[in-house]
């Protein structure tokens, strides 16, 4: 079987719909990584009830939630060398179990040690995840289909902040924070039986020839110089999200003066509307083009960013209308980039290519945030100074993403026959 029949030819096909399968599948790995995100945005909002809970301190805390991020992106490089040796849905099985695992040492905690060691073990774990579910959608769809799939999945970001963060806040105050994890195990244990029951094997790539030694695998892949623009790409991506995604609900309590009563609600607005907004930009980047929309999405970012980050006192109407506006221009980026970079590699490198794309963005998404942390001060009311800076910065990572990622889908463009795919 050949690298064209596994990479899912780029060509000018008609437009087809989902078949059952695929929209079972899709739907299912949506639910997959929804309660891998959610496992990692509940931490913020449980600091509160946690750290007088275990009697740590915020030093402790913040530890405990980069923690995730680290040992995720240290094990994403650690994986990649295996990631294309095995049945992507066994190792999505084994993987998913190991996050469960994690998740199960989370909910047993009883002092720091313990929820530390759980989320190490849940980030070792859940760091490849991710890696794998793009694996497999690259595997069993083809890039006219990638962006409306890409779409979809990105709602389980939307649906852990709508429903995901509301619930697990609710079972915290009304029983206590263990339930939260307990909750989350519940869901991952449903996943896991349905991935193992009604999941077909993607093991089409095992066909193909790879190289028997892993660290020459991962070496491989890394070195390959078409990939490394992809990786910058991904890159300047996620260190320009993340300096800004810590420091939100303070700048808009502190800075935009609203009331934190009403922060929720910005939230809860916000996530319904990106539901909606990411399956019409799927939509979108296979109808119009994954460059175009992802060019789209950086200028809509860079207008945001910057009004965003200068705002004064405004009411709550305007803050949300900036959210609404600012989370188009990120899922507007995000989809077809996503798409963009599955067509890249070969289809025997593809899982090690994925592993080390997701270490590159959890690693650069926590130094991201570490330098944002330097940036910023604050007053003594609270309110934060120096927070235009970062808008600045995340405006010119934006601005230089868009230009490599033109360089980025050429080649893609050149095999079918386009100046831009």
């Amino acid at each position: 079987m050949s690298d064209q029949t596994i990479a899912a030819p780029i060509d000018d096909q008609q437009e087809r719909g989902f078949s059952r399968y695929q929209s079972f599948l899709i739907a299912l790995l949506a639910f997959t990584q929804f309660t891998l995100i959610l496992d990692f945005i509940i931490m913020s909002p449980l600091g509160a009830i946690l750290m007088p809970s275990l009697n740590i301190t915020a030093g402790q805390f913040g530890v405990a939630v980069s923690a995730y991020a680290f040992a995720a992106g240290i094990s994403g490089v650690l994986a990649a060398g295996f990631a294309d040796r095995f049945d992507r849905k066994r190792l999505l099985l084994f993987f998913y179990v190991g996050f469960m695992l994690g998740t199960v040492l989370c909910a047993l905690a009883q002092n720091f040690h313990v929820l530390l060691l759980g989320r190490i073990v849940t980030g070792i774990f859940g760091g490849v995840i991710g890696s794998v579910v793009l694996a497999i959608v690259t595997d069993l769809f083809p890039l006219q289909q990638r962006g409306r799939a890409m779409g979809v999945l990105q709602t389980a970001f939307a649906a852990s902040q709508v429903l995901g963060v509301p619930a697990g806040l609710f079972l915290a105050n009304h029983w206590n924070w263990h339930i939260c994890f307990v909750a989350i195990v519940g869901l991952s244990i449903v996943a896991i039986a349905a991935i193992a029951i009604a999941m077909q094997p993607v093991d089409a790539h095992l066909k193909l020839q790879h190289d028997s030694n892993p660290f020459r695998h991962l070496i491989a892949t890394v070195g390959q110089p078409r990939y490394t623009l992809a990786f910058l790409v991904t890159t300047l991506l996620a260190t320009g999200g993340f300096m800004l995604m810590p420091f939100g609900s303070a700048f808009t309590v502190h800075n935009l003066g609203i009331d934190i009563v009403h922060l929720p609600t910005i939230y809860l607005v916000s996530g319904l509307f990106s539901i909606i907004i990411g399956p019409l930009v799927g939509r979108a980047s296979d109808a119009f083009g994954k460059y175009p929309t992802f060019a789209f999405g950086c200028v809509v970012t860079v207008i945001m960013v910057l009004i965003y980050t200068n705002l004064g006192h405004v009411s709550l109407l305007t803050a949300i209308v900036v959210n609404v506006l600012m989370f188009i221009g990120i899922f507007s980026r995000m989809i077809p980039s996503q798409a963009l970079m599955s067509a890249i590699p070969d289809a025997s490198q593809r899982g090690s290519f994925s592993a080390v794309s997701a270490s590159v963005q959890q690693l650069s998404g926590g130094l991201g945030s570490v330098f944002a942390a330097a940036i910023i001060a604050e007053n003594p009311d609270g309110s934060l100074l120096h927070f235009d800076r970062l808008g600045y910065i995340v405006v010119a990572t934006t601005i230089i993403s868009m230009i490599a990622m033109y360089f980025v889908q050429k080649p893609i463009a050149r095999r079918a026959g386009r100046r831009i795919v």
